[in-house]
């Protein structure tokens, strides 16, 4: 099986940890390893690394290296120009079906925490063997709700149709994006959704066609880059085309697309979450909703449902806060309600152009 690791975008709803110039997925937001370390790290060794790829910008090319030392060079594709993940997901699935059309391959994401590894390596393993039999197919690796959330996408699943170790398969029925809170309390007491979580296994030309069905213009782009793979001729035209590709989230370019026949749906625990987001990282890492979550040179008294962060050697000291985040590094300090959260990314917008540029 091969496997491709996204790992672009900024995330400035982590800031001010997660700049442009290093943005979150290459900090040490867990323990001394970047989420992109442990992306890769929790496939191993399953998947050996020979097999893995990663997709980023160009300017982080060199720090995907630096941090993933085992994988191949080349094996890293720097994207010149950020044109949303669809024409991102196209360009890989074009690459691996010109290198193994047919051989299984799981698409993964850089900015996620999966505490049951174990469990889903055997996951993983399992949508791989469907694949294998069935290659003209997407399994949907999903998460089973712990909350009714409306940030999160959902997948509706319906009968069984198989297991293997106490793993079940389901017939896919649809997708549903971010609804509203009324609906998605409906969702988590329905029994039959799940979070949609952006894990799939299918094979790259299964995908490649698709684009080719639903993207005619991505897709003749993406060819032209694609058939210089290997050779002296792929960085210029993926400087030169990649640019012009409609800029296009991968779920309308292709996923909206996909139809009952076409997939099927996985949903276990995974202890997944989208660390994304400070009061994301807060419901990953917290034991209760009231407990506190710390990092580094931090104390807290009378503390009750908040974030604390500190990045520098100087103490960091909390006294009668309840439901915040505090998160210190050492040209920046961020203290806001975690219902605020949303406004980060507006805020940093806001500093570009401003004398507070270099600190986005």
């Amino acid at each position: 099986m091969k496997a491709v690791i996204f790992a672009g975008g900024v995330g400035s709803r982590l800031w001010p940890l997660s700049r442009k110039k290093s943005p979150k997925q290459f900090e040490a937001i867990l323990g001394n390893k970047s989420t992109l370390q442990l992306a890769a790290g929790r496939i191993q060794p399953d998947i050996p690394w020979d097999n893995v790829y990663v997709a980023t910008g160009q300017q982080h090319v060199a720090l995907v290296q630096k941090q993933l030392q085992n994988l191949p060079p080349t094996h890293v594709v720097g994207e010149p120009q950020m044109r949303d993940v669809g024409p991102a997901v196209g360009l890989m699935s074009g690459i691996l079906a010109k290198e193994s059309p047919m051989e299984p391959m799981v698409i993964l994401w850089s900015d996620h925490l999966v505490k049951n590894e174990a469990l889903f390596r055997k996951i993983i393993s399992y949508a791989g063997s469907i694949v294998e039999k069935t290659p003209d197919r997407i399994v949907f690796v999903t998460q089973k709700p712990r909350f009714a959330s409306d940030n999160l996408g959902w997948i509706s699943y319906g009968k069984q149709l198989s297991t293997k170790n106490g793993i079940s398969c389901n017939a896919f029925i649809d997708f549903q994006y971010k609804p509203d809170k009324k609906t998605a309390i409906g969702y988590f007491n329905s029994g039959h959704h799940a979070w949609n979580v952006g894990y799939f296994v299918t094979t790259p030309r299964y995908l490649w066609n698709m684009y080719k069905k639903f993207a005619p213009n991505i897709y003749q782009g993406l060819s032209r880059i694609v058939d210089a793979w290997h050779t002296g001729a792929f960085e210029d035209r993926l400087q030169s085309i990649y640019p012009t590709l409609e800029k296009i989230h991968f779920d309308n370019a292709i996923l909206e697309k996909v139809t009952p026949a076409d997939a099927v749906v996985i949903t276990e625990d995974l202890g997944w979450s989208d660390v994304g987001a400070w009061e994301a990282l807060k419901e990953a890492l917290q034991e209760s909703k009231d407990k506190n979550v710390t990092s580094g040179k931090v104390l807290v008294e009378d503390t009750t449902d908040t974030l604390v962060y500190n990045y520098t050697d100087q103490l960091v000291a909390t006294i009668d806060l309840d439901d915040m985040l505090v998160v210190n590094t050492s040209d920046v300090v961020l203290v806001c309600k975690k219902s605020s959260v949303a406004k980060i990314k507006t805020f940093v917008e806001r500093l570009s152009g401003t004398e507070h540029d270099h600190l986005t």
